[in-house]
Formats: C-alpha cells, structure tokens, sequence
C-alpha cells in the first residue's frame, strides 16, 4: 500500500468527525486498549476496513484507491 498506513488515516477520520477513540471503540464494540492497537497497523484486513467505514460514514476503500492511482502516476 505504499506510504498509506490506515491506523494513521482512521485517526485522522476519527479527528476530523470529533470522534473519541473511547467513542469508536464503542461504536465497533471493542475496547479502548484494543483500538489503539489497530490505530498502531499499517494494514487491516478487508472486512474490519469496510465495517470501520460503515461505522464512520467515510470510504476508507476510495482513500486507499487514490493513493495507488497517485503513486502509479509518479512513477
């Protein structure tokens, strides 16, 4: 995924919707502690990005898609 790391791009989603990492933890149904585990990943499975974009309202999947689209362009 180049130089996109998710943990980094949800905390910058969760930041920009005022969103606590205690609230989202909530909203996924997880806890504080594991949270910011995975705000720590550089990659997440498929199936927790496209929950965690539901649960935000925010198409993580088309972040992801411009980045490669940028990056195969400088190449």
């Amino acid at each position: 995924m180049g130089n996109l790391h998710i943990g980094n791009l949800i905390r910058k989603v969760l930041k920009e919707k005022r969103i606590s990492v205690s609230e989202f933890a909530a909203m996924a149904n997880s806890d504080r502690t594991n949270m910011y585990r995975i705000l720590q990943r550089e990659s997440i499975d498929l199936s927790v990005l496209e929950r965690y974009s539901r649960l935000l309202d925010h198409d993580f999947f088309r972040d992801l898609s411009e980045n490669f689209q940028s990056e195969r362009e400088s190449a």
